[in-house]
Formats: structure tokens, C-alpha cells, sequence
């Protein structure tokens, strides 16, 4: 299993949000180009980029620093604000490999199979962003997470998956930002219903214990942010990853906890010069 690093970006700086919430923001003292570099150096195949300005707007607003990022070299996953065709366009022409979209998806699914096939399922991504209502059932937030809707994923997912749709980067927003580590019974729940996708776990990564958990659920790649960011996850881990993981789980299975596989500490950041450094 894969580790992607992310980072969020709003007004050119790297921030970070709790569940998606803009008045929870907490930036960072990192340049946006040289944090990449980093993970480059620490032989991350991938880096997740959101364009917070962008998700607010409705259209992608940091399409010249996503070029600058690109132009290291490492492969971006991006999105914020795609509703349109050129927009897929723009951050194509910018360098982002894989564009990730979800309130288009969700929205007019019409037009995400549209683009699947005219862009490859490679180069898409769907972003499922979830909350639980009040019925205790999963349904996709849209708008920045800022509004919610009332579609089934089931029928969603399985609508996408007769077209091709390969990768799923999907969100607990009520795990996102707040160190309670991810929902491991929601990606078992998924992985054992659509097993031919490569699902990539988003949100409440700590450390390298919640990477082995996530990797024995059967996700293809997990993201990281603010564990990067502050050192609870080494940056040694990107390269290491979870090859070598256990058995998978099963939803029954969680209470048993997670092999433990914690090689490198938080001091490892300031020999890439990344070291964690914040403001609230």
C-alpha cells in the first residue's frame, strides 16, 4: 500500500483544515514547491494537492503554483472546483496527472462518465467525501464539503464502475483533521463491496500504526497530511510504505488491533529541511 502525501493549499500556502472546516484552518511556515521537493526526495511516487481557494470558488484558482509543483517532478493528484471540461483541461495542461473531482460526480454523473472516458480512468479520480445522516447511512458532501446531499453511493459507484472507474479517494469528514485516527470499518465496508477499485483512504492518519490498520483493510494508498507535517508519521515511511502487510481485515476483525511496523522519528523532517513548523 501506497503513502501519498497531501497538501492543502489556500492563497499559495499550505494549510490545513479540521473536517473540512475553513474556519478551522492552521497554516504552515513550508513553500509549497520546496515541501514537495521533499517528499520527492523521500521517494513518494504521489503528492495530493487540493486547491482550497479553488473548492471555495467553484473553479481552479492555483493552477500556476500546481505547474510549479509538477515541475519537480513527483506526480500530482489534484482537485478543487472542477465543474467543467476545461477546467480538467487546465489542470491537465498544468501537469496534474490525476484530477480528482467529486461534486461534478455527484451532481451530473452524466457528465464524470463523459470525462472518464474522454480523459482515461487514469487521469480521473472520484473524491467521495462522507458523512453519515441522520439514518445512519453514507452520503457524499459537495461544495467544499459545505453541503451535503442526498445520493446513494451505491448506486453511484455502481453506475461508474460499468464505465471504467478505477480510483476512489474517499473521506470520513468526521475523521479529517482531528488526530482520531481513520474509519477502518467504512474502508473494510468498501473494499470488500467494490473490490476491483483502488481506493484511497483519506483522513485522521497518525502515524505508522494507522498506515499497517489501513493497508490490512485492502485500500490500494492511504493519504497523509498533518502527520507529515508535524513528524507523528516519518518521512522514511513514504518509500517503506505497508508492502509487507498483514492479513486483511474484516469489519469483525477490528477489535483484534493492528500489527505495529514504526521504524524513524520525527527528527527525521529536518534532514530533508522540512521541519514542522505552524501557526493557528
Amino acid at each position: 500500500m501506497k503513502i501519498i502525501p497531501a497538501i492543502d493549499l489556500s492563497g499559495g500556502r499550505v494549510v490545513r483544515l479540521r473536517q473540512g472546516d475553513f474556519a478551522q484552518t492552521r497554516a504552515f511556515d513550508h513553500d509549497a514547491v520546496v515541501l514537495a521537493r521533499c517528499y520527492t526526495d523521500a521517494q513518494a511516487d504521489w503528492l495530493h494537492v487540493v486547491d482550497l481557494d479553488g473548492a471555495r470558488a467553484g473553479r481552479p484558482a492555483q493552477t500556476d503554483l500546481l505547474a510549479k509543483i509538477a515541475a519537480t517532478g513527483i506526480r500530482l493528484q489534484a482537485g478543487g472546483g472542477v465543474r467543467s471540461r476545461e477546467d480538467v483541461e487546465r489542470l491537465r495542461a498544468a501537469g496534474v496527472a490525476r484530477v480528482v473531482v467529486g461534486s461534478v460526480a455527484v451532481r451530473t454523473p452524466e457528465t464524470f462518465v463523459e470525462w472518464l472516458t474522454t480523459f482515461g480512468t487514469d487521469a480521473i479520480c472520484l473524491a467521495l467525501d462522507l458523512r453519515r445522516n441522520q439514518n445512519g447511512h453514507w452520503r457524499p458532501a459537495v461544495d467544499a464539503w459545505q453541503a451535503d446531499s442526498d445520493v446513494d453511493i451505491t448506486d453511484l459507484l455502481d453506475r461508474f464502475v460499468e464505465v471504467g472507474l478505477r480510483h476512489v479517494l474517499t473521506t470520513d469528514i468526521a475523521q479529517d483533521g482531528t488526530g482520531a485516527g481513520p474509519n477502518l470499518a467504512l474502508y473494510c465496508e468498501l473494499v470488500s463491496r467494490w473490490p476491483q477499485l483502488a481506493w484511497i483512504a483519506s483522513g485522521g492518519v497518525r502515524d505508522c500504526r494507522d498506515v499497517d490498520a489501513l493497508a490490512a483493510t485492502g485500500v490500494a494508498a492511504c493519504v497523509a497530511g498533518t502527520a507529515l507535517l508535524d513528524g507523528t508519521l516519518a518521512l522514511h515511511e513514504l518509500a517503506q510504505g505497508a508492502a509487507d502487510k498483514p492479513s486483511p481485515l474484516t469489519a469483525s476483525s477490528l477489535g483484534e488491533g493492528a500489527r505495529i511496523r514504526c521504524r524513524g522519528t520525527v527528527e527525521d523532517l529536518p534532514k530533508h529541511g522540512c521541519a514542522p513548523s505552524c501557526r493557528h
